[in-house]
Order: structure tokens, then C-alpha cells, then sequence
């Protein structure tokens, strides 16, 4: 789709792209530009699908990731003008139910500091990535992240405040957070080929949607790395759209919530979302040796910039094989968005921007896409001679402290949830959410995967207990260690049923053994606290007041309980059981319910 492109001077926009396609080996990208209120092109070049030559086109339906992030705010915003939510106010004032590590921030943060990324809290990506979290889970979950500076010290980039920022649109308004968008942005603005997950995508009656393609990373050859989730709505960054959709959306920034003769958005939404916040860091100029953008500067859901003296606003968006940008000259009223296919020309989704507001405002052409190809090319070839060079560090000549076998079983994490290790007697795999891996033993209880292409490289360290036992794990998770605590196997309800009863120790005290109504195994003594046991794995349970101490039920024939041992580093006792009845009088003073 086009209109009069004459009141822009592009040059040969077409042989321009066709040579960038040619020369960065491109599966498929495509360019929207506006200027005004008007469409001046929306044209895909290359292939959707590159395996069947499907053509891009300005309806392909592709995943823009963080740009969603946008979206978000606005919907915000839109709670913020009607009075239901304030930018500035801790947000608990309105939500209770959200919690913060710890109590500081829960008495400040404010949905400004969760939209322009000022928390201090890390990113902590791999609690949502490919997760089946919906938003309340992820929501849930803030409590767990842990802050790495000060409140608005340093802007770190934070998808999970936007996954909870989608679960207040829910609570305040009432509608999850795909309708309220739906309902208040994008059908007044007409923008009917945006959806929400690439399952949707997918199901489109056209059939067009992007595929993920991308070069090899030790070869030129394309292949196809695993698609976005098909389910799974994600305030952070899930909304596929098309390249005429994205036009809409940029007339509608550019000019203040107007559209079609009407105000969709009210204008006070659209500049609160622009208002300046923290800088944007600036690490990959420094690597580049040279800066397209100067003093970015991050508001809610998008950044200004300085770009050859003119201000710019923009966003980008980064799945696995697909990138975006949407961005516009606010003064000149100028808007560049770009869709690519492809990791290895990511870099394209900035620079073809960057040249075509260049050609617009009649600036010298500074070839940005041959500098960032020129880095491209040295990085991949640095990173392959990196890998074939890699030799293992590993201390030579350690085994395993343990059997395979006690290795196995599921790890918790209170934010990161579980991943599994299994065993087929000769090797140990590692599951993940989408990660299915193999484990080979690197030294001591260390095991690594190999550097898969697809999802890279993982170690896990086993940890032992006190006792000896195999009860913790850990893997290195968003630039940080992240300790797993095994979860214990636990008996089912008729077992624990039989450990009842009244056991007699070494002294003649009588000790009682009682199942609550939640299902618990408590330990007491007359006149003395209940101590509740947690299972460990078979009938062994461990002490919630002296972790050190294990509990292990003996069974008769029968099936029933006929001693209860327990044992730390220094001693190991044995308590018979003498009935299936407990005293009433350590019920009394041991404060347990008769159930």
C-alpha cells in the first residue's frame, strides 16, 4: 500500500533495499513510513517464508515483541485519565495485592517506575521466557526480584514490571489486559490486523505471517529456529501486527491521538508516555566505536533521542529471528518502521531508519547499514574461531560425588518455578520449559550441557546438605546464580495416614505423631510447640526447627509404622511405637487440633 511518495525525496528506495537484502543475506524484512497523517509506503521485501518463497507483504502479520511495550502504557495511561490510577502515587495505594522484595519499595514505587524501567529490580527474563506463567503468576512473582540499586538511580530494562502492569489493567478495569487493548486502542483506530500471540497469527484466514529464519551461527546457511509460544498473552512483548497497522499506530503518535478526523487517544496519554525518565544506556555505541543516537533518554514504553540534530522518538522490539523498530521525527512528523527476519541482520531494524531520515531531511548519507555490516561480519567470525578454540576448564580426574539416581527428581525455584532432571542409569537430561538437553559431567557435581545452537549452553552445580544429601542445584540465570531446592517426594495421603501414633524414646517420653488437616506430619512432645516435618524423599522427613535432623518411619509387613529413627551428624536413635492413639494431654500442651 502507497500514497503520493513524492512529497518525501527517498531517492531509489527500492534498489537501496534490494541491495540490503542482497548483501546482509535477508530472509524477509519490511518498511512503513508515514509523514503527517498520511501513508507514504508500507512494502515487504524478500520472503515471510523463505523455505517457499512467500512473499513479505504490507499485511504480513509479524511478532514486534517490545514494542507491545507501548501498548501497555497507553492502557495505562487511559486508567491514569480517568482517575482509576495514578502515575506518581505508590502504586499499593491502588493495587495492595502487589509486593515488592521488600517493604521500601513496596511504600514507593509507582507505575511510572514500573513503566520507564526504574525500579532497580534486574531483569530476572527467564522467570517469564517461554514460562506457561499466566499474568497473575507473573504478577505474583515481583516479590521474589530483588533490587540491584537504589530506586531511580539507573535505568534497568524490566519485562517483568510490564507483565505486572498488565495484571493492574485487568484488576482496576476488569477486563484482561488483551481486551482492554483491543476494546480501547485498537479498534478505534481501525488497526484490525493486530493480535495478540502468534498462535493467532498462525490461525489467520490469510496464512500470513512470518516464519523465523536466520543464518547458521558457524555457516551462511538458513535455518529455523523455534517460533514464538502460539499461546500466552504478554503485556511485555506478545502483539503481532502488520506493516499497515504499524502505520496507523505512528499517524496516531505523531499526531497527538488523532486519526481519521478524531481524537482516539486523548493527547495527555500519548505525552505522559514521552515525559524524559532515566538515560538509556549507551554500552553497544561503545562497542560499535560510534554512535547513531545521542542522550537517549527512556519515558514509558518508548525513548527520545538525538539524531543529527533532530529529536526522535522510538522503541525496539527483539524475539528470537524477529526485530523491530517503530520510531518518528516528532518535529518533522516522520515516521520510519521496520520489520526483519533474521538475528544475524538484526542491526538492520535500526539502521534502514537511520538512512531513510537521512534521504528525508536532505542530510549527507552516512552508510550506517555497511558499518554495522563490516561489525557484523568480524563479530560472527570472531565468535566461531571463540568456539572451536574453547577448551574445557574442567579439573581433571573428579567423579561425581553421588549416583546418578540421586541426582534425579524436580528443583524449585520461588520465582523461576522448576526444571527436572531425569536419568536413564548411564546419563542425566535436563528439562527446562522448552529446553530438553542432555548432561555430561564437567568435574565434581557440576554437569553441562553441550552449546546447543538453539539453546545455548547450560550448567547445573549440585549441592548437598549437612547429611550428604543431593538437595539443592544450581544454574546461572540472568547474569546471576540461582540456588533450586529440591522438592521432596511426598507419601501419599493413606501412608501418612499409618505413620499415626504415639512413639516412646530411649528415655520414656512419650513422643506424639499427628496428620493435620492440610496434610502435614507433625512431631510433639508434651507441653512443646508441634514441630511440622517436611518430606524429603520416601518416608524421610526433615525438621523445620533443625534442619539437620532427619525422621525416617520404619513400616511392618502391614504397612504400618512400627519405629520412627532420626539421626544429624552425631547421633542416631531409634523410637518404637507403642500405640496408634496420641495423649491427650500433648494435644493440649502441644496447641494441635484433633483432627
Amino acid at each position: 500500500m502507497s500514497s503520493d511518495s513524492s512529497k518525501l525525496d527517498l531517492g531509489d528506495l527500492e534498489g537501496y533495499m534490494e541491495t540490503l537484502v542482497r548483501d546482509w543475506h535477508v530472509p524477509g524484512v519490511g518498511v512503513s513510513i508515514v509523514r503527517n497523517d498520511e501513508v507514504v509506503i508500507t512494502q515487504g521485501y524478500g520472503h515471510r517464508d523463505v523455505v517457499n518463497a512467500r512473499p513479505f507483504t504490507s499485511s504480513t502479520l509479524f511478532p514486534i515483541a517490545s514494542n507491545t511495550k507501548l501498548f501497555t502504557a497507553v492502557a495505562a495511561g487511559l486508567l491514569v485519565e480517568r482517575g482509576l490510577l495514578s502515575f506518581d502515587e505508590p502504586i499499593r495505594n491502588a493495587v495492595p495485592s502487589l509486593r515488592f522484595y521488600d517493604q521500601s519499595l513496596d511504600a514507593a514505587v509507582t507505575l511510572r517506575d514500573m513503566l520507564g524501567h526504574k525500579t532497580g529490580v534486574p531483569r530476572y527474563d527467564m522467570i517469564w521466557y517461554e514460562s506457561d506463567y499466566s499474568t497473575k503468576d507473573l504478577f505474583d512473582r515481583i516479590r521474589f526480584m530483588k533490587p540491584i540499586v537504589p530506586l531511580r538511580s539507573r535505568l534497568i530494562y524490566n519485562n517483568m514490571m510490564y507483565e505486572a502492569v498488565g495484571h493492574i489493567i485487568e484488576l482496576i478495569s476488569g477486563k484482561p489486559w488483551q481486551q482492554f487493548i483491543r476494546d480501547e486502542i485498537l479498534v478505534p483506530l481501525g488497526m484490525h490486523r493486530t493480535l495478540f500471540t502468534y498462535g493467532d497469527a498462525k490461525a489467520d484466514e490469510q496464512g500470513d505471517y512470518a516464519l523465523p529464519f536466520s543464518e547458521g551461527r558457524n555457516s551462511n546457511e538458513f535455518w529455523q529456529p523455534p517460533a514464538p509460544k502460539d499461546d500466552g498473552c504478554s503485556p511485555a512483548g506478545s502483539i503481532v501486527s502488520s506493516l499497515e497497522d504499524i502505520a496507523r499506530w505512528s499517524i496516531v503518535l505523531m499526531n497527538d491521538g488523532l486519526i481519521d478526523g478524531k481524537q482516539a487517544i486523548p493527547e495527555s496519554v500519548l505525552k505522559a508516555t514521552l515525559a524524559p525518565g532515566l538515560p538509556w544506556p549507551t554500552e553497544m555505541s561503545d562497542v560499535f566505536g560510534f554512535k547513531t543516537d545521542l542522550n537517549g533518554i527512556y519515558g514509558m514504553g518508548r525513548m527520545t533521542a538525538a539524531f543529527r540534530g533532530h529529536l526522535l522518538t522510538s522503541h525496539g522490539g527483539t524475539l528470537r529471528a524477529f526485530h523491530s523498530q517503530v520510531s518518528y521525527l516528532p518535529e518533522e512528523k516522520i515516521g520510519v518502521s521496520v520489520f526483519v527476519i533474521g538475528d544475524h541482520c538484526a542491526p538492520l531494524s535500526n539502521a534502514i531508519g537511520f538512512d531513510i531520515y537521512s534521504r528525508a531531511l536532505g542530510l549527507k548519507e552516512t552508510d550506517w547499514t555497511a558499518r554495522l555490516l563490516d561489525f557484523r561480519r568480524k563479530a560472527k567470525a570472531t565468535m566461531r574461531k571463540a568456539r572451536e578454540r574453547a577448551v574445557p576448564r574442567a579439573v581433571p580426574n573428579t567423579q561425581p560425588s553421588h549416583d546418578l539416581a540421586d541426582y534425579a527428581g524436580s528443583y524449585e525455584h520461588p520465582a523461576y518455578g522448576t526444571f527436572d532432571i531425569s536419568t536413564d542409569g548411564t546419563q542425566l537430561q535436563f528439562g527446562f520449559r522448552q529446553v530438553k538437553l542432555p548432561l555430561n559431567h564437567f568435574h565434581y557435581d557440576r554437569f553441562d550441557t553441550a552449546d546447543d545452537e538453539t539453546n545455548g549452553a547450560w550448567s547445573v552445580s549440585f549441592l548437598t546438605s549437612m547429611l550428604g544429601d543431593i538437595d539443592r542445584a544450581a544454574i546461572w540465570l540472568d547474569q546471576a546464580e540461582a540456588v533450586f531446592a529440591r522438592r521432596p517426594t511426598r507419601p501419599d495421603a493413606d501412608v501418612l495416614a499409618r505413620l499415626v501414633g504415639t512413639y516412646e524414646t530411649p528415655l520414656g517420653r512419650k513422643v506424639g505423631v499427628k496428620l493435620s488437616r492440610d496434610g502435614d506430619i507433625s512431631l510433639f512432645h508434651p507441653g512443646e510447640p508441634a514441630d511440622v516435618l517436611k518430606p524429603f524423599k520416601g518416608l524421610q522427613f526433615r525438621s523445620s526447627d533443625f534442619p539437620d535432623i532427619t525422621f525416617e518411619f520404619a513400616l511392618d509387613e502391614d504397612g504400618r509404622a512400627k519405629a520412627l529413627r532420626h539421626w544429624n551428624a552425631h547421633v542416631e536413635l531409634e523410637w518404637p511405637r507403642i500405640d496408634d492413639s496420641i495423649p491427650a494431654d500433648a494435644l493440649e500442651d502441644g496447641g494441635l487440633v484433633k483432627s
